[in-house]
């Protein structure tokens, strides 16, 4: 059966170039209908529909777009069509109408349930003469704890300089324990010691050029051409700032250099007083007279580094040949040198932007975690957020796991400070780089959906997966059911014999209106009329020319700004119109469109044009197709064998797995060590990845496990595929739509499918619930940690309302969706347009505005809310 498949021949690197430099051919643009078509036939069938041809296999029929309507999937279009208690009756409910109807704190992997404690600022010990008491802030071990209450101390402790004043030295030495060399109170530029200690090593005439050009400062004078003399060095009026390095401060975004982002982008390419991107080049050097002694030179450079506090550095001359008297030693001021003009270089500009100074080893640890609550916005779109107010990029922030966009939503997130404080990072994300007061920002909702808290430093970095779940608080409303015995005896189910452990439901198989991503709900496979999991076969296939043409496809309902600008390409053909309508959100069409405007034109190389989507986004697809075939055949097996007990044919873990160390619904991941290299530092090395042991049950082996043993594998490499006509059956799938189930090895190694495995039911490590009464729809039923703290009004519950809600409070461990939980208490559909409807129509919005005062203050919220999510970085 494997000859069967057909592929579209691959592209190596050649291909790509030798198809840039082919002459450009009119083609007809496409169009949403043409793009459902493929190029070529694939497998024995020709198949002319958005969806995989394995779509058949479910039995159900393909939907059908209309002109005015999209093509709206049900879950059954992505193999979601089982429950374990198919006996319980239905029970209506509406699902996430309001943003606090959905409450998720994430579980760390100490088993502690993360909330925002403190939303004031952090404070620093020095601003105030008389010590602060301990800040509200999450309880951390006793280092998280002393440095956030030190923190300004702790800046000027890492930068230590031998005219540190003496009554910081002895309240910093107890925070790092890094010895200030200076006791005496500097009160001029350039102190009398300073010439004592280098005259061990330099001559007269050197000491005063060194003298010289560290009064000018880390910014060389300015010299004109009219006869006008170079700017002075500012010595009287700037002898504190000569002295004492300050402390970062928080700067608008620069305007200056503003998009100089092509091969110019160094550091400081964004402009400031700090950056060298768009400064004069330093020419300025100092030269020793030749030194033989290689001791002698490496006290010299030992020497500059603590008399100058790293404001100057020195290397060896490699302009002149050593001779036999010795080689001599350049000093100059350093590239990230403090000085005067708090000159840190970086990204962000001027002192106190994203880059700065190296800091001292064990003196402040590199990261900042805080706590992040989010509203109404994916965990991608937030991080992008974070990363342009904190003038960072993305990559500096890490969180442990992405969690739903509908809902309001509690997670830790690391920052990689790059010499920021807790203050500076406190100050741009809440008070909006200076457009709210502190005051503001501790009294008022957080603009956009975002508020961070509980700001610490850290050794290191969050990654992927450290985390042991999430916790829910989820209230469904307009709860319809024919008894609340129904009702408790649906979350029993769920409580005992647990839940398909679906990946998402429909939502998570098309393509959003902004950034997909992968998270809770169903935005995996999508919200409009392409779905996700047809981009990642495509790719998959090496149907290069498909992917971009669904990728690009209209559809309908999206932003107007986007539909314009997919118009302007598709029908126009107007490359720019379409690049300057297309929001930056909208990630994966306008890398494409930049591809093609950077080969002028040229819409050829379709590979090459895909690979600058970014690579998180690109396995989005590929993930998304992996989830479709492993929801359809798990679908299969409940559907053949039930979900009572394992049978032969199942695939169990040989060895257990651990939480730390579950191979379920996660790529192969290397374990992660630390060795001591050469130099003494520490450094990270990966160990290979180890596929885990699988086991085909036999009879024998059926009473040594339970159904929450049972695994089933997703497509790739690696993996065992069930036994019997479960795995002839999973074979077939693949077959239909073009695989080979034995070689998912790509020449482009982006798109080798990597497999593993999930298990089939997952059991909730918590369940309770309860039943509320309440009449206005617009009034909350639960309340968010951020209102909490800011002195809200709790949620109001009416004994006598004219409507029930139900609402669950719901533990999970990783990799299980909370709307897979509710599908199965509720035997409804969880797909966004199908709840939109039941909103729409639901009895409860006639009584709207029916509570009055606080209807109205929520309602006001969340409309500004969704506003935002438009608006914000467009």
């Amino acid at each position: 059966m494997a000859s069967e498949v057909v592929h579209e021949r691959e592209q190596d690197d050649g291909d790509a170039e030798r198809y840039a430099k082919r002459s450009r051919l009119e083609e007809p643009k496409p169009t949403e209908d043409s793009a459902e078509t493929p190029t070529k036939t694939e497998g024995p069938v020709a198949h002319h529909h958005v969806l995989p041809p394995s779509h058949t296999l479910l039995g159900i029929p393909l939907p059908v777009a209309t002109e005015d309507a999209a093509m709206n999937f049900l879950e059954t279009d992505v193999g979601i069509s089982e429950y374990i208690g198919r006996g319980v009756p239905k029970i209506e409910g509406i699902i996430k109408q309001r943003f606090t109807d959905f409450l998720v704190y994430e579980i760390d992997q100490d088993s502690n349930v993360i909330h925002l404690k403190s939303i004031d600022k952090p404070e620093s010990s020095k601003k105030e003469s008389a010590p602060k008491p301990e800040a509200k802030t999450e309880k951390t071990d006793g280092e998280d704890v002393m440095m956030q209450e030190t923190e300004e101390s702790v800046v000027r402790e890492s930068e230590a300089t031998e005219e540190t004043k003496e009554e910081s030295v002895s309240e910093e030495a107890s925070v790092s324990g890094t010895k200030a060399k200076g006791k005496a109170k500097d009160d001029e530029p350039w102190p009398e010691r300073f010439t004592t200690t280098l005259s061990s090593f330099l001559s007269e005439v050197a000491i005063a050029d060194v003298k010289k050009m560290y009064l000018e400062g880390p910014e060389p004078p300015r010299v004109s051409d009219n006869g006008w003399a170079g700017r002075p060095a500012r010595t009287e009026s700037t002898s504190d700032e000569v002295n004492v390095i300050p402390e970062p401060v928080q700067e608008e975004p620069e305007k200056t250099g503003k998009g100089k982002r092509g091969k110019d982008r160094s550091r400081g390419g964004r402009g400031g007083r700090g950056g060298r991107g768009g400064g004069r080049e330093d020419t300025r050097r100092v030269l020793s007279d030749p030194i033989a002694s290689k001791e002698t030179r490496t006290a010299l450079h030992q020497t500059v580094r603590e008399l100058f506090g790293g404001k100057l550095d020195t290397e060896t001359d490699s302009n002149s040949p050593a001779s036999e008297d010795g080689s001599r030693i350049v000093i100059k001021w350093a590239r990230r040198g403090g000085g005067r003009g708090g000159g840190r270089v970086g990204r962000g500009g001027r002192g106190g932007g994203t880059g700065g100074e190296r800091v001292p080893r064990g003196t402040y640890p590199p990261y900042i975690h805080f706590i992040l609550q989010k509203t109404n916005r994916d965990t991608q779109d937030a991080l992008g957020y974070l990363s342009r107010v904190l003038h960072a990029t993305v990559k500096d922030l890490s969180v442990a796991g992405t969690k739903d966009k509908r809902g309001v939503t509690v997670q830790r997130v690391s920052l990689k400070r790059n010499n920021k404080t807790v203050e500076d990072v406190w100050r741009l994300v809440n008070c909006q780089s200076g457009r709210r007061t502190p005051q503001e920002a501790v009294t008022q909702r957080g603009e956009r959906g975002i508020r961070i808290a509980d700001l610490n430093y850290r050794k290191a970095s969050l990654e992927l997966g450290m985390l042991k779940g999430n916790a829910f608080v989820i209230t469904l409303r307009n709860v319809k059911v024919d008894s609340e015995e129904t009702i408790h005896a649906a979350l029993n189910t769920v409580k005992t014999k647990g839940f398909i452990n679906y990946y998402g439901n429909i939502d998570n198989f098309k393509i959003t209106k902004q950034l997909p991503i992968l998270s809770l709900g169903m935005q995996r496979f999508g919200t409009a009329s392409v779905p996700t999991h047809s981009i990642g076969l495509a790719l998959l296939k090496s149907e290069w020319q498909k992917a971009v043409s669904l990728i690009l496809q209209k559809r309908h309902g999206e932003h107007p700004d986007v539909a314009r600008a997919r118009d302007a390409w598709l029908i126009d053909g107007d490359l720019d119109k379409a690049l300057e309508l297309m929001p930056r959100r909208v990630v994966a069409e306008r890398c494409l469109l930049e591809s093609f405007k950077k080969q002028g034109g040229d819409t050829r190389n379709a590979m090459g044009a895909l690979s600058t989507i970014p690579r998180n986004l690109r396995l989005m697809y590929i993930h998304a197709y992996q989830s479709y075939v492993w929801n359809a055949i798990v679908s299969e097996r409940i559907r053949t064998y039930g979900a009572d007990k394992p049978v032969v044919g199942d695939l169990v873990f040989e060895v257990p797995e651990t939480d730390e160390k579950m191979a379920v619904d996660e790529e192969p991941v290397a374990e992660v060590v630390e060795e001591e290299a050469s130099s003494g530092r520490r450094k990270k090395s990966r160990k290979p990845y180890v596929p885990p042991r699988i086991k085909t049950l036999t009879e024998e082996d059926l009473s040594k496990y339970t159904i929450f043993d049972v695994i089933m594998p997703l497509p790739g490499t690696d993996v065992a595929y069930p036994g019997g006509a479960l795995g002839e059956k999973y074979r077939e799938y693949l077959r239909m739509d073009g695989l080979d189930p034995d070689n998912f090895i790509r020449k482009q190694k982006d798109y080798t499918l990597n497999g593993s495995y999930r298990a089939i039911l997952h059991l909730p490590k918590e369940l309770s619930w309860s039943i509320l009464r309440y009449t206005d729809p617009d009034v909350a039923l639960a309340q968010a940690d951020e209102d909490k703290l800011l002195g809200f009004d709790p949620p109001v519950v009416v004994e006598d309302g004219k409507f029930m809600a139900l609402q669950i409070n719901i533990t999970l461990g990783t990799a299980s969706y909370a709307t897979m939980a509710l599908r199965e208490i509720t035997k409804t559909e969880t797909s966004s347009h199908f709840q939109t409807g039941l909103t729409n129509a639901a009895e409860d919005q006639k009584y709207r505005g029916y509570g009055a005062g606080v209807a109205e203050e929520e309602a006001t919220e969340e409309a500004g809310t969704e506003e935002a999510e438009v608006a914000v970085d467009e």
